[in-house]
């Protein structure tokens, strides 16, 4: 089996032979529930794949590639009439660096732009009349002239949007008076957004679908994109990426086969990995949990190399989600929630999910407000682990690598310098190999 770690690109995970989780049975579901959609899930939970897989399903430039692609998948046997019908324009925000000067940032965005508006002309040449026009300090200016193109042609447009609030979070966790400027007034994320939706009320956007992590970037430009559905939480989706523990069980049972290992290693395998990966719920039902794929498929990759478990379970990419709780820590009422999510006998408990909140929430919220423990959900650093007999959200840590992301968190702040942290576990150490107490030492 080849696994398609740090691979995103359906294209590729098609044609080269990687190992796919078959969701293109939802593609009819989607296009039955909305024109505008936003899908949000965390870091590194296989949205970018979701994304170019409907790329490639909606381009009318890979037409002649449809068997291939998706003629043994779930949607090939039945493809809905509007498969590759469409010109397809994609947009990824997680490439906009954020460590720059405020212009340097909206320079890189109308950049991003004006780049991806250059590729579509290049890709759609031969269906377009006339070279698309550009502007070095205005991308919004290229993105009409691509969606009157697209028009005057008789195609519709699919807006695709990968990870709309990247760069925007990074200013959010330490530059505030940057991302206000963003967002509000008439910040240019939120007039990106204002172009977005005026394009797409019948004047060449057909479709739109937006990925993210949280709904704080999109509460902040209000109005100035208030037309999307919101479908992270609906049932139908709520595994539309990551993978279940039936598909993670076949996985290592073909590589159990596949190296001469019996059905003891599979199970012994699956019982690891449901410690370390297992526990996402998406949605407001406790049942079956998710895998985060990144690092299920991270893990898998280790078993078909190295034929092992990798000896750090915690992959590096996923490192600076650190970053995340440390930011919710900060916040008031931030610690308390955090002490609560590891202590099983008194989690976290809210009302409901909060699906629409600003970063001005978050700021003055108060003790029992679901605005914090919501933000974690989306994040994935908590889950939904069950309802109290009031209908409330039991909240909880979804496995141990996230909880490891915790311990980490309130170790850094206990033990700030590193003599005292490496102390602490040369006492633990000497702990438990020897029994002794850690006051000897």
């Amino acid at each position: 089996m080849k696994f398609p770690y740090g691979i995103a690109d359906f294209h590729a995970i098609r044609t080269e032979g990687y190992y796919y989780a078959d969701r293109t049975e939802r593609i009819r579901v989607l296009e039955e529930t909305g024109k505008q959609l936003l899908f949000l899930r965390p870091r590194r939970f296989g949205k970018t794949a979701w994304l170019t897989t409907l790329e490639n399903y909606y381009d009318l430039a890979r037409a002649g590639e449809f068997d291939t692609l998706f003629g043994s998948l779930a949607i090939g046997h039945n493809p809905t009439v509007r498969r590759n019908s469409y010109f397809v324009l994609r947009w990824d925000f997680s490439m906009i660096d954020a460590s720059g000067s405020l212009a340097e940032i909206r320079q890189a965005l109308h950049n991003h732009i004006n780049a991806q508006v250059a590729d579509f002309g290049v890709r759609y040449g031969d269906w377009l009349s006339g070279d698309l026009q550009t502007h070095p300090s205005d991308g919004l200016v290229a993105l009409r002239f691509a969606v009157s193109a697209a028009h005057a042609c008789g195609h519709g447009l699919y807006l695709l949007i990968d990870e709309y609030d990247n760069f925007a979070n990074e200013l959010l966790h330490g530059r505030r008076t940057d991302y206000d400027a963003l967002v509000s007034g008439e910040g240019l994320l939120k007039t990106v957004f204002k172009a977005v939706k005026s394009l797409a009320s019948g004047a060449g956007i057909d479709r739109v679908f937006i990925t993210g992590v949280s709904p704080v970037v999109l509460a902040d430009i209000s109005s100035g994109y208030n037309v999307s559905k919101n479908v992270s939480l609906d049932a139908r989706f709520v595994d539309l990426c990551g993978f279940t523990e039936a598909e993670v069980a076949a996985v290592l049972d073909q590589l159990a086969a596949e190296h001469g290992h019996d059905q003891d290693w599979s199970a012994r395998m699956l019982e690891i990995m449901r410690t370390w990966y297992n526990g996402y719920r998406f949605g407001y039902e406790p049942g079956p949990g998710l895998y985060n794929p990144t690092l299920a498929l991270y893990f898998f990759d280790a078993l078909a190399t190295a034929g092992q478990p990798p000896r750090e379970m915690l992959d590096s990419n996923l490192a600076m989600d650190r970053n995340r709780i440390d930011f919710i820590a900060r916040q008031p009422h931030g610690q308390e929630l955090i002490g609560a999510a590891l202590d099983p006998e008194h989690p976290p408990v809210i009302a409901s999910l909060a699906h629409h909140f600003g970063i001005e929430d978050m700021c003055r919220t108060p003790k029992d407000a679901p605005f914090l423990g919501s933000l974690l959900y989306f994040l994935g650093a908590l889950t939904l682990k069950d309802q109290t007999p009031f209908g409330e959200l039991v909240l909880g840590i979804p496995n141990l690598v996230i909880r490891k992301l915790y311990v980490e968190k309130f170790r850094d702040q206990l033990f700030p310098e590193y003599p005292e942290r490496e102390s602490l576990r040369e006492a633990a150490k000497s702990l438990y190999t020897q029994g002794d107490s850690p006051s000897n030492h």
